[in-house]
Order: C-alpha cells, then sequence, then structure tokens
C-alpha cells in the first residue's frame, strides 16, 4: 500500500484529462495511488480516466464519484476516500494541470523534512495559444499575490500560529492526520470560496509545520485567461470581484 495519494477532482474534463494523466503516469516516483473523483460530469471524463487505467496498469487508479458541485466537496470527498485507504500523505492536483516529472519525489522529500503541509510553484503552461506576455503577467501576479497574502486582513488573526502560505489547491499536499484535525476542505463550490485558501488558515491555528516548496513544479491551465482576458482573470482570484457567467470553461 502506498503512502502518498493524489486527488484529482475532474468535471467535463474528457478532451484535456489525457494529458494530465500521462504526466502522472510518467513521474520518477510512481509509488502513489491516484484518486479521479468525477465531479457529476456530463461528458466522457469517467470513461476516458478508466480506459487510461487499463492501458497504464503500473499507475494505480481509483475513480469515484461526487454528485455535489463543487471543488472543495470533490477534493474532500477524495480526500477522506484516500484516508479510509489507508494514505498517510495526501497530495492534490488538478485535472487541467500537468505536474512536473518530480512531483511526486519533491512532495515526498519535503514531507520527509518535517512538513506536514506542502505549498508548491504553480507555472502557467505554455501550450494552450496563451501570448507570452500574458503568462508572464499571470506568473507575476501571483508571486505578487502570495506576497500580499501575508498582509491582507483576512489572513490576520491572533489564533495563527505562523504566517500565511499561499497553498494553489491544484499543487499542494498534506498529512492526513493535519487534514482531518484541519477539518479538511470545506465542501463549497468554486463560485463561494477559494477552498485552499480556508484550508490553509485552519492549518495555521494548529502547527508551523507548513511551508512552500518551489522545486515541488506543477504548471496550470491559462484556460480563463484566454477565456476572460487577463484583467477579468485577476479579478476572478482576487476574491471573485470578477463574476462570470460561466465558470467552468473548458
Amino acid at each position: 500500500m502506498s503512502r502518498l495519494w493524489v486527488i484529482m477532482p475532474a468535471y467535463n474534463e474528457e478532451n484535456g484529462i489525457t494529458a494530465t494523466l500521462e504526466a502522472l503516469a510518467g513521474q520518477q516516483d510512481g509509488d502513489f495511488t491516484l484518486v479521479v473523483v468525477d465531479n457529476n460530469s456530463t461528458d466522457l471524463t469517467a470513461k476516458v480516466v478508466r480506459e487510461f487505467a487499463e492501458s497504464h496498469p503500473r499507475l494505480r487508479i481509483e475513480v469515484i464519484d461526487e454528485p455535489q458541485k463543487g471543488t472543495g466537496a470533490a477534493a474532500d470527498t477524495g480526500m477522506r476516500h484516500a484516508i479510509a485507504a489507508g494514505g498517510e500523505r495526501l497530495a492534490r492536483t488538478d485535472a487541467d494541470c500537468l505536474p512536473a516529472p518530480d512531483w511526486t519525489a519533491r512532495l515526498n522529500a519535503a514531507f520527509d523534512t518535517g512538513l506536514r503541509l506542502v505549498s508548491g510553484q504553480l507555472i502557467p503552461r505554455t501550450d494552450e495559444g496563451v501570448r507570452w506576455i500574458d503568462r508572464q503577467i499571470i506568473r507575476t501576479a501571483l508571486e505578487v499575490a502570495s506576497t500580499f497574502g501575508k498582509f491582507r486582513p483576512g489572513n490576520q488573526d491572533p489564533r495563527y500560529l505562523g504566517p500565511y502560505v499561499m497553498t494553489p489547491g491544484c499543487n499542494m499536499a498534506i498529512t492526513a492526520e493535519l487534514y482531518e484535525a484541519a477539518g479538511g476542505f470545506p465542501r463549497t463550490a468554486i463560485e463561494d470560496l477559494h477552498e485552499d485558501r480556508a484550508l490553509v488558515n485552519a492549518v495555521r491555528m494548529l502547527t508551523t509545520d507548513y511551508g512552500l516548496r518551489r522545486d515541488v513544479r506543477v504548471y496550470g491551465s491559462n484556460r480563463r485567461v484566454r477565456a476572460w482576458g487577463v484583467r477579468k482573470t485577476l479579478a476572478w482570484y482576487a476574491d471573485h470581484r470578477y463574476k462570470p457567467e460561466m465558470v467552468d470553461i473548458r
């Protein structure tokens, strides 16, 4: 039984999820179990994943369902499924992301130093037809947001034991015992709450055993930039100041 489990929520990702699965199948450290949480997809996402599993038997893949809409709900279901199966280390990525080949190895190395929550670096993908300048703006904005997050009022509370660390939901990992102690991801929809930020702040009330590791790299999708433009995308991530009619862009 592998100690590390990777949780991946998925909604209507039949056209793009194979690239993510291939990135995970190509990990240098393949000793992990992947849980794909089908979040009530209306397309063939689950079928694509199961067919991939059949053709890649060395990658342990489980497909489970979560009918309640939301990345928070789907991720929490996957995390608790892994814990019930004996998972000790829980990683999360998203179905439109490409983890670097050494992603799982770097996560395990970070855990081995004593971290109980690992925040990784999110880097814009380069294969989606988004202009170089727009990718650079997004990357710079992520750095600015990471710094600003340490000072924003919503991340200040005398009960916090350590500083805020921006932790993207598509590139993070946490021990099973800390996940349960912190209450897990809020079971919310993506329109309602940034569930990754909520989990980090819950962890901050329990421990200082968390931190950013820039060598833990995931390449994230730019499809919101392609659909909305840079300005609206940044406003969306800034506490949903931009509220589009369609959030689930495919």
